[in-house]
């Protein structure tokens, strides 16, 4: 066993490493335009098609994932439908179904665990497995990846493609997983090292994001050849701790350990603005919509908030954000009031905002070039919110908050776990508040973050996944890890 010295700050924790990074210890699998896959399984005229995927049904709103006939004419991430009507006027677009690709997510899993056991989902269109020293040869690691395809192809469907990785760490099976796609399979040989990828820029490398790549352009690393010729003890001076030290051995092909579940941060929804409401009133009512969600999971995560901030964004431009800060809870009726409190005051902003940033027509007829201010109407674009400030576990007693009103969150909060419980059995309609009667948002801001596969509870607005699909959520340790654990 091969020890690494981590006698500098990584909390006195000594990091094991396998001596030989050599073998096909890892295979990751990534399936390609997976939200476009879908819908192309479960429309088979759409399959060979340009297809899109929107947050909404909106000519206004922009892709959030595009087939790969799609990408030949330009269309990606991001491209609005206008636009992609342009590029490709024959272009399928198909609005979210957020439930359907957890749902497909677990049935994608269960198959590949027919074939080999799942180490750890990544996210909802990733997942690597460890094979075991049998299967650590090339060839024996091929055959095992070429039958997982068949499988997914036989009893799954022919669109739902996937590119496989194989190396002998997480991290080089990732990277490998992305060199050739869609359909593809990339075998990465620590031997073959650094050569085989000197040309690989360095953003794309899985871990090597904007804030990592600016300090190794600092430091002078701006090649592959160059990361992986950097001794340990500089890695962890770029990376300022021991994470960089770690990634580099992964890039090495060793087996490290995942790196600490770091503590949820935050728990929060946003949601783009139909025409209906872009309003101030219709923006509060989705608003309160997107904070009962938040709060919902809040409680089903065991979570108090000590904070919530709202964010607004102004069309066409211009957004206001606000933090409320408060006693930590899990009580809605608190989350509410504060919301209410603060709502108008946000308002006001944003019509300053509006007032100050448009200027319309020439001031008289002479057209002397001197313009004058007009109020704008308000129109709002999207609304965030969120809960932070998070902990575990209730507040400490206050000398100056009196017994009665602790109490009184205490039991509030409970009665909104028992509003969670029948909604979350019965659809997320079933008890509300008035105000937010006959409100049709359609998934309510639950989208599928590629780093996290929401729970099935997350979908009760939609009827509940169980109840909608049939499918149950695979209970598999793995499965119940954070993704952000993944060494990658």
């Amino acid at each position: 066993m091969f020890i690494l010295d981590d006698s500098h700050g990584a909390e006195g924790e000594g990091l094991a490493l396998a001596s030989h990074a050599s073998g096909m210890r890892f295979l990751f699998v990534d399936f390609n335009a997976y939200f476009a896959s879908v819908e192309q399984h479960d429309e088979p005229v759409l399959r060979g098609r340009p297809v899109l995927v929107t947050p909404l049904e909106s000519e206004h709103s922009g892709a959030i994932a595009a087939s790969y006939e799609a990408k030949k004419y330009g269309i990606t991430r991001g491209t609005t439908v206008r636009e992609a009507r342009r590029l490709c006027p024959g272009i399928a677009i198909r609005p979210a179904r957020h439930d359907r690709y957890v749902s497909m997510h677990h049935e994608l899993m269960r198959e590949i665990e027919r074939h080999l056991p799942i180490h750890r989902i990544c996210s909802v269109d990733e997942c690597v497995c460890r094979l075991n020293p049998e299967e650590a040869g090339v060839e024996v690691a091929r055959a095992k990846a070429l039958e997982i395809k068949r499988g997914i192809y036989k009893n799954i469907g022919p669109a739902m493609r996937c590119s496989i990785g194989l190396a002998s760490s997480s991290l080089l099976a990732k990277l490998a997983s992305d060199l050739q796609k869609p359909d593809g399979l990339t075998v990465i040989e620590t031997s073959s090292l650094p050569e085989r990828l000197a040309d690989l820029p360095l953003r794309a490398i899985p871990g090597v994001g904007a804030g990592i790549f600016n300090r190794l352009e600092r430091s002078g690393v701006t090649t592959f050849t160059q990361l992986w010729n950097l001794q340990p003890k500089r890695a962890r001076a770029i990376w300022n701790s021991v994470n960089g030290e770690k990634f580099l051995y992964a890039l090495k092909g060793y087996d490290i350990p995942d790196l600490t579940e770091p503590k949820k941060g935050m728990i929060g929804h946003s949601r783009v603005l139909s025409g209906e409401h872009r309003t101030s009133q219709g923006a509060r009512i989705v608003a309160r919509a997107l904070l009962l969600k938040a709060a919902s999971r809040l409680r089903h995560t065991g979570y108090y908030a000590g904070a919530m901030t709202v964010s607004m964004k102004l069309y066409p431009n211009g957004r206001i954000s606000h933090e409320m800060r408060f006693r930590a809870t899990q009580n809605s009726w608190v989350f509410l009031k504060e919301l209410s409190a603060h709502w108008r005051p946000m308002i006001r902003a944003l019509m300053r905002q509006a007032e100050q940033s448009k200027l319309r027509g020439p001031a008289n007829d002479h057209g002397q070039g001197r313009y004058r201010r007009q109020v704008p109407a308000l129109s709002l674009k999207g609304v965030t919110v969120y809960l932070h400030g998070l902990r575990d576990s209730p507040p400490d007693p206050d000398l100056f908050v009196p017994k009665a009103q602790d109490q009184r969150d205490v039991t509030e909060a409970m009665l909104w776990n028992r509003i969670d419980a029948l909604n979350r059995r019965y659809g997320m309609t079933t008890v509300m508040p008035a105000s937010q009667y006959g409100l049709d948002l359609n998934y309510l801001g639950v989208k599928i973050a590629f780093s996290r596969v929401p729970d099935t509870s997350e979908f009760a607005d939609v009827g509940g996944l169980e109840r909608k699909t049939g499918a149950k959520e695979m209970r598999h340790e793995s499965r119940r890890r954070n993704p952000a654990k993944a060494f990658y």
